[in-house]
């Protein structure tokens, strides 16, 4: 029987909405922020407990004037949703701080109601996670982002994450271990992919990355978090990293790599010379793709004698993209080059002639000496330039 509203003009129209499936309605409210998606439930007796049965959530904050009336709806959905539909994920995203208990509420749920997809976005610093969500045996997707400048979390020293394939952090600290090395995801035997922003290995300490089964990992820093960065991942097929390229890649297994993604930048006060930047590429023998932006370039540009350097990777490259912007576009409104002023002495003359021949002033322009050096090697490679 198709369902009947009327309209101001009293005549009647089919309620198409309400007259599809439980199944695509609530396809229809997985696509909502859970707050919304609640507040359907005063359209009709049909709607009023069809919420309940979400087996996604996302509880924002943002939604909220405030932080007392969404800690309540947080608490609220976690006793009234209905246990007899499984949650598969669930997405808390807070940009103010909220009860200590909240987030341990949160997480317990996740653990004793078998979620398999997590994400905690907080905006602010907290002092530790709660260790229930790092021994969640159904967890394939865990996503931890603690998005404050001063926040340093410490990291556990064990994992008991059996079925997890993806695994993003943002300002952890990774611990040493009794061997003196911080190797934090060796237990981890199904992770596939694998992003750390802007953590860090106490005391600056090598970070060591095996995994037999991990396919893509992306890096993401802006001062020296590591001394080295380890890779043992025979399966790894994608890097990606955004930063200052202050690490040194080693490793076993970095010719199984094949697609390379890079944007690096460097500030005024950089006292090194970027000479990790061309190791990586060095590094990098098998690859076939390879996407840098502007400011990598101009990095790239700052090593001494550049086109002289006796360079025998990249034999097997099909294709080169060039993206004009990247992570570092925001930090400034001029090319990074401007940020070079104060470089060594001791090849500070021989790179401003090199940037002078390559570079104008001010000029957002692919230098296309660069990208000839990093295509000496296969000239038959496709040449994508992004602006």
């Amino acid at each position: 029987m198709k369902r009947k509203r009327h309209n101001d003009d009293d005549k009647e129209e089919e309620d198409r909405l309400s007259d599809l499936s439980d199944c695509v309605l609530l396809r229809i409210l997985s696509l909502l922020n859970t707050k919304q998606a609640v507040q359907t439930c005063i359209l009709s007796t049909r709607w009023k407990y069809l919420w309940k049965h979400l087996s996604n959530l996302k509880l924002h904050s943002s939604y909220f004037d405030t932080m007392d009336g969404f800690t309540e709806f947080a608490a609220q959905i976690l006793s009234l949703r209905g246990h007899s539909t499984s949650l598969y994920s669930l997405k808390f995203y807070s940009d103010s701080m909220v009860q200590p208990h909240l987030i341990q509420r949160i997480l317990k749920y996740v653990v004793s109601h078998d979620v398999q997809r997590f994400q905690l976005n907080l905006l602010y610093s907290i002092e530790h996670i709660p260790s229930c969500i790092f021994s969640c045996h159904t967890l394939t997707s865990l996503m931890l982002y603690v998005r404050h400048s001063d926040a340093t979390i410490l990291f556990p020293d064990s994992l008991n994450l059996p079925a997890l394939t993806k695994l993003s952090l943002w300002n952890f600290v990774f611990p040493i271990k009794k061997d003196g090395l911080a190797e934090p995801f060796s237990t981890l035997k199904k992770l596939n992919n694998l992003t750390i922003r802007s953590c860090q290995v106490l005391h600056a300490q090598n970070l060591c990355i095996s995994s037999i089964t991990l396919v893509h990992l992306k890096i993401q820093t802006h001062k020296k978090n590591y001394g080295e960065v380890e890779l043992y991942t025979p399966s790894l097929s994608t890097f990606a990293y955004a930063g200052i390229p202050f690490e040194k890649l080693c490793g076993s297994h970095l010719r199984s790599i094949k697609h390379v993604i890079i944007d690096a930048y460097m500030y005024v006060n950089n006292a090194e010379p970027p000479s990790n930047l061309l190791s990586w590429l060095k590094e990098f023998t098998e690859i076939t793709s390879l996407t840098v932006t502007l400011t990598t370039l101009e990095v790239l540009s700052l090593v001494p004698n550049l086109l002289k350097v006796n360079f025998h990777s990249l034999r097997n490259l099909e294709t080169l993209q060039v993206k004009k912007k990247g992570v570092s576009s925001g930090l400034s409104t001029t090319p990074m080059l401007a940020r070079f002023s104060r470089l060594p002495m001791y090849y500070q003359d021989d790179v401003a002639k090199f940037r002078d021949e390559i570079f104008k002033e001010g000029s957002l322009s692919i230098p296309d000496k660069i990208v000839s050096f990093l295509l000496q090697n296969s000239p038959s490679a496709k040449v994508h330039k992004i602006y």
